[in-house]
């Protein structure tokens, strides 16, 4: 990690859960670190932890909803005149809406979208571009996407957020190829963890009475986010001649 010290990342979606995770544990490493989110509250307070403030790097809060592309391309703009540069960026923010497909609302399939997807790309294109315009040739991009690119778990009503899943693993390769054709070494890594404890599930149950998911963990020992900052490192250790293309990991005890 020697050669990340001092080197800036942005993390989407760093309010809580893997996010959250991954901007401590990034700073710890002597990163400066962009974390955004709506709730930039939250980032802040992150910011003032003990282990974050006597941390080697520094965590920068900003306020982004990744549903505006206007708010994603002003952050960028920051990022460039604040930090100079953008070494690493990490597509983690993603939602799910419990919307089947036979009886979803157009709304929450758009939110999907507009978060899972079209952020993820345009976020990934500005990174490229800053990186690109200031000569940083190993430069890495990384996506949180989920086992629900992989495969359809037995939960209806998240067919449409696998759907999007699905998509990422897509804009995965097909990224690596433009960087490829461009002969690019800058690289491209996606993550796809099963079931983490985070509040993922709750928002996903909020509408279901007879679901919590508290009821989901007590099932099985979940991953947790620190599980999914040991890929993170893994794939940021990796040296310049290894690209990590996508790593699955689940809990044990997830059968599917």
């Amino acid at each position: 990690m020697e050669r990340w010290n001092g080197r800036v990342a942005l993390v989407t979606g760093a309010s809580a859960g893997i996010g959250a995770g991954l901007c401590r544990v990034l700073v710890q490493r002597g990163m400066l670190v962009v974390g955004c989110a709506r709730s930039v509250d939250k980032i802040k307070a992150i910011a003032e932890e003990d282990e974050v403030k006597n941390s080697p790097g520094k965590l920068i809060a900003y306020r982004c909803d990744l549903s505006q592309e206007s708010e994603i391309l002003s952050m960028f703009d920051e990022i460039r005149k604040t930090c100079g540069r953008l070494d690493v960026c990490i597509n983690n923010a993603g939602l799910s809406h419990n919307a089947p497909l036979l009886s979803g609302t157009t709304a929450e399939w758009r939110n999907m979208l507009d978060v899972n997807v079209m952020a993820l790309c345009i976020c990934t294109q500005e990174a490229v571009k800053l990186m690109r315009e200031k000569g940083i040739h190993d430069g890495q991009i990384i996506h949180i996407s989920s086992m629900g690119g992989h495969r359809i778990p037995a939960m209806s009503g998240a067919n449409f957020y696998c759907g999007t899943k699905f998509m990422v693993r897509a804009l995965t390769e097909g990224l690596r190829r433009e960087l490829k054709a461009l002969k690019s070494h800058i690289r491209i890594s996606s993550i796809s963890p099963g079931m983490v404890e985070t509040e993922f599930f709750d928002h996903f149950l909020k509408n279901d009475p007879t679901r919590k998911a508290s009821d989901l963990f007590s099932s099985m020992k979940a991953l947790q986010s620190d599980d999914i900052a040991e890929s993170v490192l893994y794939i940021l250790r990796a040296p310049p001649h290894v690209e990590v293309h996508d790593i699955l990991l689940r809990p044990y005890d997830q059968a599917t």
